[in-house]
């Protein structure tokens, strides 16, 4: 489990395809300073493991799966990745509950500056996720634990404090660029045991 605060910007060195799926090498240092063969690394928000490690750099393999509701596999050598290892039992939860299983990815409506370096991020969310984003709850949008300011239909609203905008790859994407999107899991739990529920009634 993660909890949606970037720990390091990492840099893409190669996106290699295989027979199914695709073979991803980032490079990066301070996600490493624990890891080993088999560790789990969030790399914008997806939950990858590390199958090779070597200095300042690690390997994941992408499944189908990551490649068809990701933005991983659209990678290119040089980009930005948002990276985090996952919450020790003993840490402390300063995002939220994010488990790097990504729903789907989302279109960057807009992007704009509000002043004293705040930005105001829209995104276009797909429909069928909407019934899990309201105002004040979570949103990871690329790994990053975000607080919903606004919801207008599948159109969600985020402020994006100066630092938050300053140690992501926010500050690199433009509208119509493609974020990983992961809504709260306790709402998709609570409507799976409301729905249960109602059905046994």
């Amino acid at each position: 489990m993660f909890t949606g605060i970037v720990e390091e910007l990492g840099t893409v060195l190669a996106l290699e395809g295989k027979d199914t799926g695709a073979l991803l090498t980032v490079g990066c240092s301070s996600v490493l300073a624990d890891a080993s063969i088999g560790a789990s690394i969030a790399v914008n928000g997806a939950c990858l493991t590390a199958v090779e490690i070597a200095s300042h750099k690690f390997s994941a393999s992408l499944a189908p799966e990551t490649l068809k509701r990701t933005n991983l596999g659209s990678l290119t050598l040089g980009d930005s990745v948002n990276l985090e290892r996952p919450l020790r039992a003993h840490g402390r939860l300063d995002g939220h509950f994010v488990l790097g299983h990504i729903d789907a990815t989302a279109l960057i409506h807009s992007l704009d500056a509000l002043g004293n370096e705040n930005w105001w991020l829209r995104l276009r969310v797909p429909q069928d996720l909407t019934r899990y984003v309201v105002s004040k709850g979570s949103v990871a949008v690329d790994g990053i634990s975000l607080t919903v300011a606004e919801v207008e239909g599948d159109l969600v609203s985020f402020t994006v404090i100066p630092y938050t905008y300053d140690h992501t790859t926010l500050r690199r994407y433009c509208p119509g660029s493609r974020v990983n999107v992961e809504v709260d899991i306790l709402a998709k739990h609570l409507e799976r045991l409301i729905a249960d529920r109602l059905d046994r009634s």
